[in-house]
């Protein structure tokens, strides 16, 4: 039987847990090119100008690898998930040392009409993150890069539920118990974000 992405990744993840050093290498070369695009995602244009994504995503690896044996294998997705929240705990601690004498840009950057063609790309886009190989991903790059500028330009509450939705694949009522909204509220946001996620992403 063909094992999926997932069933790979629940593998990999137990034999570097076993101090498989093999393991660990194709953990970072399966995950690498997905963490650099969720880190780009969460960014935003002013903290990207001020930090090289490929940096953050060796601090997110290293750090991933150090607590490796802190993880839990649960459900589908949950190590990307984790990488995900490693992610987000980095750069809130970039924000704070690079902005502790400025002005607050955390909100902006903050973790915390159908057009089929436009919709189609994003779709593929957040699948090549979150579910492909790295070469799917580099064979999504423009879109990926389309879809970077797109989420720039949304207001922090969008761009915070499309990540959490689409990426770190979390229910309406998981991104409910964390914002402090009802399920359906959330539903609602993520509609909203979804439509003018596309009408952005036409006109990049």
């Amino acid at each position: 039987m063909r094992l999926t992405v997932n069933d790979k990744t629940r593998h990999l993840v137990a034999l570097a847990q076993d101090g498989d050093e093999s393991a660990l290498n194709r953990l970072c070369n399966v995950y690498g090119a997905r963490v650099l695009w969720i880190i780009r995602l969460r960014m935003g244009r002013e903290l990207r100008s001020k930090l090289e994504s490929i940096d953050v995503v060796q601090d997110v690896l290293m750090s991933a690898l150090k607590d490796l044996g802190d993880f839990k294998y649960k459900t589908q997705g949950d190590f990307l998930r984790w990488l995900s929240r490693i992610a987000e705990n980095r750069l809130r601690g970039y924000l704070q040392r690079l902005h502790a004498n400025k002005r607050d840009i955390r909100k902006e950057v903050r973790f915390d009409g159908y057009r089929p063609t436009a919709e189609h790309s994003i779709v593929a886009a957040l699948d090549a993150i979150v579910t492909t190989t790295p070469s799917a991903i580099m064979s999504k790059r423009e879109d990926l890069a389309k879809l970077a500028k797109a989420i720039d330009a949304l207001k922090s509450d969008y761009r915070q539920v499309i990540v959490l939705t689409k990426i770190e694949g979390l229910s309406y009522k998981e991104i409910g118990d964390r914002l402090g909204k009802s399920s359906e509220a959330v539903r609602k946001l993520v509609a909203r974000a979804l439509e003018e996620l596309i009408d952005i992403f036409e006109n990049v």
